[in-house]
Formats: structure tokens, C-alpha cells, sequence
């Protein structure tokens, strides 16, 4: 393990998954669940995810087709609001509060943020990381360390956003942003 492998791969991962959809999307859960529940389900999505980049490197996106993972994660979001429309409509502020199951809570993200991350520009960099350097272990450690820290910065920041904003209201606004983000994979795998 080279400490110097990880230290560069952290700066690199954290600064290409500040602006992506994943990032949002942790947010946008944390605002109908309790934070510790979306991150744990987060970066349980991004282990997997890293040790599949690290260990597979660019052969996995040489054999899967872009357009079908981008059609994947256009599915994966657009289930995901339906159901945030669906919570926003049941009048149930409980639930929309955040007092839905840790295990449901958890599953959730990670099931979104699972099908978000395939073939997306960390996990690209995370494999050609490790292609590049040799040192899978250090390159997965720096990448997790990365995606783990923008996931609590993310689950942090909806949990703020719930204080000001209306429980029902921040659940309309998630099945928005999740239909965009649906809408924009659809039409990444279309073009």
C-alpha cells in the first residue's frame, strides 16, 4: 500500500463527485431520511462500486454498453421519484420527517446511489486510477476516503435543508430533482 497513491487519488474522486448526480441525490434522500441511514446506505453503494472499479478497471466499461448503463440509472431514478412523489401526496409528515426504518432508509440509498453509480465519471477514474497506478488497495482507499466524505457533506446538507423548509414541500422538490436527473441519464443514453 503507498500512502503517497492514496493521498492523490482522494483530491481527484472528491472533486469529480462534488457536481454529480450522486452527490445530489444523497442530498435529496437525507432531506426524507436520517442522515447516518442515507450515508450508511451511500457508502455502502460506493464500496461496492470501488472494489468493482479497482478490480475490474476499464474492462467492465469496455463490455457493458454506455447507453445501457445510462438507461439503467434513468430507471433507478425515475422509481426513485415516483416514490419521493408518492410520500409527498400520502400526508404522512412522519414518515416525510425522516422516521421511516433505518433498514428501509439505508436500502434506499444504497439501491439508488447502486444503480447511479454505474459507469459514472468516479467510478471511471476510480478504475483508470488503478489501472494507472498498479495499487488497487491504495487507489480504492482514496477513493472511498473521497466519495465517504462528499456522501456526509451531501447528507449533512438535507438534513439543514429540512430545518427551513416544509417536510412535504422538501419531498416534492427530491421527486423533482430525481425526475431531472432521470430525464438527464435517459438522455445521455439516448445521444
Amino acid at each position: 500500500m503507498s500512502p503517497a497513491v492514496t493521498l492523490a487519488t482522494f483530491p481527484l474522486v472528491f472533486i469529480a463527485e462534488l457536481p454529480d448526480r450522486s452527490m445530489f441525490a444523497s442530498l435529496v434522500m437525507a432531506t426524507r431520511g436520517r442522515p447516518l441511514h442515507v450515508w450508511l446506505g451511500a457508502a455502502a453503494a460506493f464500496a461496492v462500486h470501488v472494489a468493482i472499479a479497482v478490480t475490474l478497471g476499464a474492462g467492465l466499461f469496455a463490455l457493458v454498453p454506455r447507453r445501457v448503463m445510462e438507461g439503467v440509472v434513468a430507471a433507478g431514478f425515475c422509481v426513485a421519484a415516483v416514490l419521493a412523489w408518492k410520500a409527498s401526496r400520502s400526508g404522512r409528515r412522519e414518515e416525510l420527517a425522516g422516521t421511516p426504518g433505518a433498514h428501509r432508509v439505508a436500502l434506499r440509498a444504497f439501491g439508488v446511489l447502486f444503480v447511479a453509480e454505474w459507469g459514472d465519471l468516479t467510478q471511471i477514474v476510480t478504475a483508470n486510477l488503478a489501472a494507472r497506478y498498479g495499487d488497487p488497495l491504495s487507489v480504492g482507499i482514496g477513493a472511498i476516503a473521497a466519495l465517504w466524505a462528499v456522501a456526509a457533506l451531501a447528507v449533512t446538507g438535507g438534513r439543514t435543508l429540512l430545518r427551513v423548509v416544509d417536510p412535504r414541500r422538501a419531498s416534492q422538490f427530491s421527486a423533482a430533482v430525481l425526475a431531472v436527473l432521470a430525464g438527464y441519464a435517459a438522455w445521455v443514453a439516448v445521444t
